[in-house]
Order: structure tokens, then C-alpha cells, then sequence
């Protein structure tokens, strides 16, 4: 139904508070993503972690490995090598700090998922 005096109704106000609410969880999931690193860096006693190198880290190891999984049967293991070429660079580490901390994060990110799920699912049954 169109909005009445033909105005523009509510469409782009709904739109646009979608776009905020993208963004802002994008920047938190960010952020989130770059404490999980973080604490990988540290537990792989990488020297120099700092929670900035982590978000540099993350949003340039985020858009690598986005591109190289476009590519077909591959893509997700080189997808996955570049990530850990970017620890290793931003972090100035070895390969195998850089991998400790990669995988650590991965854990840490899926113990909390798995946690937060139940807590949900628990009170969803409430």
C-alpha cells in the first residue's frame, strides 16, 4: 500500500536502520574476532601481540582468504595458508607460532559459540 500524500513511506528508514545495524555488528564481530586472535597470539608467546596488530590481522587475513575461497576445490586451503601468512607477518613471527595462534583462535571462537548456544537454547526451554 503506498504511503499516504505520496510520501516515501517507512522503506528507507527501515533500510537504513538495517545498514546501521549491519555495520555495527560487523565492527563488533571484528572486534571480537581480534580478542579470539589476540589471546591465540599470546598463549603461541608471540612477542610483539598487541590487540591492534590482531585487528590488522583480521581484517586483512578476513578479505584474503575471502577472495582466494572464491576459487573452486582450493580456495578454502589456500584461503586458510594466507590467513596464517598474515599472523605470521603482522605478528613478524614463525610459521608455527603463527599456526598455534590461528588454530587457538578458532578453538576459543567455537568454545564461546558453543557456550553462548547453550545458554540460549537453555533459556529458550525455560
Amino acid at each position: 500500500m503506498p504511503a499516504p500524500m505520496g510520501g516515501m513511506g517507512l522503506g528507507p528508514l527501515i533500510g537504513a536502520i538495517g545498514f546501521g545495524m549491519f555495520v555495527v555488528m560487523f565492527i563488533i564481530g571484528l572486534a571480537v574476532a581480534a580478542v579470539f586472535l589476540y589471546i591465540g597470539a599470546k598463549f603461541a608467546s608471540i612477542e610483539d601481540a598487541s590487540f591492534g596488530k590482531a585487528i590488522i590481522a583480521v581484517v586483512a587475513g578476513g578479505i584474503l582468504s575471502l577472495i582466494l575461497s572464491m576459487i573452486p576445490v582450493l580456495g578454502w586451503i589456500l584461503g586458510s595458508i594466507a590467513y596464517i601468512w598474515i599472523i605470521k607477518t603482522v605478528f613478524n613471527t614463525d610459521w608455527v607460532k603463527a599456526v598455534i595462534a590461528w588454530l587457538i583462535s578458532i578453538i576459543a571462537g567455537v568454545v564461546v559459540m558453543v557456550i553462548l548456544m547453550a545458554i540460549v537454547g537453555i533459556s529458550l526451554l525455560a
